[in-house]
């Protein structure tokens, strides 16, 4: 047996059936996708990395199917780290790269690369056997670990990446089956069978509109989609009446250009079904003409409900501290932005209050990194408690928080706001029998004329939160040891 055939051998999958996997996918060597971009930045937001890939691995070559950092797109398989995350069939996580074996003399490494983290993509193949296809991973240019917390989040962000392909695939593939049957259904009984059986597995039907009366023909699933039995067609206007008012003038101006112009449409949109579901919905259609003028618009008509969901709770994952479930920064610095246009508008009063967690480090480096995520999380609890009403609470960096203020008699009363929110955030956690507290300066700042952007604020803010670090000198809590 060759040394390449061993190694094959050895792996624990069939290669010849993993390839087969992902080229039945038709992903390599694709454009970019919107859902695909938006997880790999939630990778690298929820795990603090610059770089975060989902990666194919074909047979010689890795391709990047989305990162966070431009760059190459295809690099050798031989020097990739995802291939030995898919050859030992469990997430890999590697502190530091320069210093692990398998890895020192790569040249990615040469290149600056020390931290990696990733887990397998997995497809089912035509047999069902579920095939890795590529990964999910996040990369760093520095050593660090990966905690429990980074561990899970890891793991489900591969199954939101394997949830996208499977829908990807699902709609190419009822589309395809769609277009082929529409052209087939008068010839081909058997065929029409097959398509509607993929209308119902898909949730995508077909529809006609005749442009010289305005008659609409839907195919079964499309009555289903609606919430109808099926049966009598209904008139153009009566099926605009399922959209929401706005939605409505947008659907029928589609119609009019496309019919106008010749134009394809393609878009989404909510709509009601009879028995009052709001579902989100996709459309798109083309033309068919005689002698270059348009006679009808033939499309298909799509229930995305779940996927629209799926990047809802993306979009919403993104602006949320994975740790302590508050607002990170990104959202932070967009809802700043907002409260200070809304302050200059309206002469309405807001504050800025700047959080530093004192003593954490020592938390951290005499309890463990539990302890701190601990503290890090009962902070987040403390900042968003009832009664600081109307305060948008957000965590800005690794001990750092913040509170946007707008209620007056808060403001008004910002000295007790100061002193109250000190009082919450002293917080203790055990370990090895050792407690410790850790508490937090406050640093607060009104907004005013002077201030005219978000950096103005901040660093305003900033000068009160060292005020009132330096003030605290020497009244930090220590730790105690718990009586045997």
């Amino acid at each position: 047996m060759t040394s390449d055939a061993a190694s094959l051998s050895a792996l624990p999958y069939d290669e010849t059936s993993r390839l087969a996997a992902l080229h039945a996918l038709a992903l390599l060597d694709s454009a970019p996708e919107k859902e695909f971009d938006a997880l790999v930045a939630l990778a690298a937001e929820l795990l603090g990395c610059p770089t975060a890939l989902i990666t194919l691995i074909d047979r010689n070559r890795l391709w990047i199917k989305a990162s966070t950092t431009p760059g190459e797109r295809e690099l050798d398989r031989d020097i990739a780290f995802c291939d030995s995350t898919i050859r030992q069939g469990e997430p890999m996580i590697v502190d530091d790269l320069s210093h692990d074996a398998r890895f020192r003399d790569n040249p990615l490494v040469a290149a600056g690369a020390r931290f990696y983290a990733g887990t397998a993509i997995h497809v089912a193949d035509g047999e069902g056997v579920r095939q890795p296809v590529g990964t999910l991973c996040v990369l760093d240019d520095r050593p660090r670990s990966l905690n429990s917390a980074g561990h899970a989040a890891l793991q489900h962000l591969a199954s939101l990446a394997e949830a996208l392909i499977a829908a990807r695939r699902t709609a190419l593939e009822a589309i395809r089956i769609a277009t082929a049957g529409e052209r087939l259904v008068s010839q081909l009984a058997n065929n029409d069978r097959i398509f509607r059986q993929a209308e119902r597995i898909a949730m995508i039907g077909s529809w006609r509109l005749s442009v010289a009366d305005q008659t609409l023909e839907w195919s079964d699933n499309v009555y289903r989609i609606h919430g109808l039995e099926v049966g009598a067609m209904p008139a153009l206007s009566e099926a605009l009446d399922f959209y929401p008012p706005q939605a409505r003038a947008d659907v029928s101006a589609r119609l009019t250009r496309t019919i106008d112009t010749g134009e394809p449409f393609d878009f989404e949109a909510d709509l009601v079904t009879a028995d009052g579901r709001r579902r989100r919905i996709r459309a798109a259609c083309e033309t068919e003409s005689r002698d270059g003028v348009v006679q009808a618009l033939i499309g298909v008509f799509q229930d995305i409900t779940d996927r629209h969901g799926l990047e809802t709770q993306l979009r919403r994952s993104a602006d949320t501290d994975a740790l302590t479930g508050i607002a990170n920064r990104a959202a932070f610095d967009r809802e700043l932005e907002t409260a200070m246009g809304t302050a200059r508008d309206k002469g309405s009063p807001l504050m800025l209050a700047l959080i530093d967690l004192d003593g954490f480090k020592t938390i951290n480096d005499s309890l463990g990194h539990d302890a701190g995520d601990d503290v890090l999380r009962l902070t987040g609890t403390a900042l968003t408690q009832p009664w600081l009403r109307d305060c948008f609470a957000a965590r800005i960096g690794g001990d750092e928080f913040a509170l946007i203020v707008t209620d007056p008699q808060m403001i008004a009363q910002a000295d007790q706001l100061a002193v109250d929110i000190e009082a919450a955030l002293r917080v203790s956690v055990e370990a090895n029998g050792i407690t410790m507290t850790s508490a937090g300066s406050v640093g607060m700042a009104n907004f005013d004329d002077e201030i005219h952007s978000l950096r103005d604020f901040a660093r305003r803010a900033d000068v009160m939160l060292y005020a009132a670090k330096r003030a605290r000198v020497g009244r930090r809590p220590g730790p105690s040891r718990k009586a045997a």
